[in-house]
C-alpha cells in the first residue's frame, strides 16, 4: 500500500515516474526499500538505495537498482528523496547504531545535489533528527504530509477495487 501512496504521490507532485530518479536512503534491506525495488522495473524508474555497509538486499532482490554507501551520490540528480525509520519493532539497537551517515538532510547540503524541483518522502511515523531532520521534513521539498493523506485514498481505493469485484 505504501509504495502505491508513493507513486500516487510522485504522479500528483513532479508527473509520471517513469524515467525519474529515486533515491532510497537508510536501510536498504528494510519493506520499504523491497518494495522501491519491485517498483522499478515496473514503472520504468531508476532507483539508487543508499545506506551503511549490512543493510542491503540480497543480490538476487537489487533487480538493476544502484547501490551506493555515500549518500550524497546517491542523491544526485534525484527527482524523488524517500526514506523510512530506522528503528524497526524487536530491532531497535541493530537499527539505531547504524543509522548515523545516512540521514536525510543531516549533512545540510544533502537536498542540495538532488534536482531543484525533488521532493522528499517518509512513510511516517517520522523520528526527527535521527532518519530525517525537522527541516527537511517540514520544508518545501516535503510531500510527506501528502503522502500520509495519498495513502487513505488508495486504500480507498483498492478496497472499493476489491470487493466490486466481479
Amino acid at each position: 500500500m505504501q509504495i502505491l501512496a508513493d507513486l500516487f504521490t510522485v504522479e500528483e507532485k513532479i508527473g509520471d515516474i517513469k524515467g525519474k530518479r529515486v533515491a532510497f536512503v537508510g536501510d536498504c534491506a528494510s519493506n520499504m526499500a523491497r518494495s522501491y525495488l519491485e517498483a522499478a522495473p515496473i514503472f520504468g524508474f531508476e532507483l539508487r538505495l543508499a545506506g551503511p555497509d549490512g543493510y542491503w538486499p540480497q543480490p538476487s532482490e537489487m533487480r538493476g537498482a544502484h547501490i551506493d554507501t555515500d549518500v550524497g551520490t546517491a542523491v544526485s540528480g534525484a527527482d524523488v528523496v524517500a526514506t523510512d525509520v530506522w528503528v524497526s519493532m524487536g530491532r531497535k539497537q541493530k537499527r539505531r547504531s547504524g543509522c548515523g551517515p545516512s540521514r536525510v538532510q543531516r549533512r545540510r547540503d544533502l537536498m542540495a545535489s538532488a534536482k531543484p524541483e525533488a521532493i522528499v518522502l517518509h512513510c511516517l511515523p517520522a523520528h526527527r533528527g535521527e532518519e530525517i531532520s525537522a527541516n527537511v521534513l517540514e520544508g518545501a521539498r516535503s510531500a510527506v504530509w501528502d503522502e500520509a493523506e495519498n495513502r487513505l485514498h488508495v486504500q480507498k481505493a483498492l478496497l472499493e477495487k476489491l470487493i466490486l469485484r466481479k
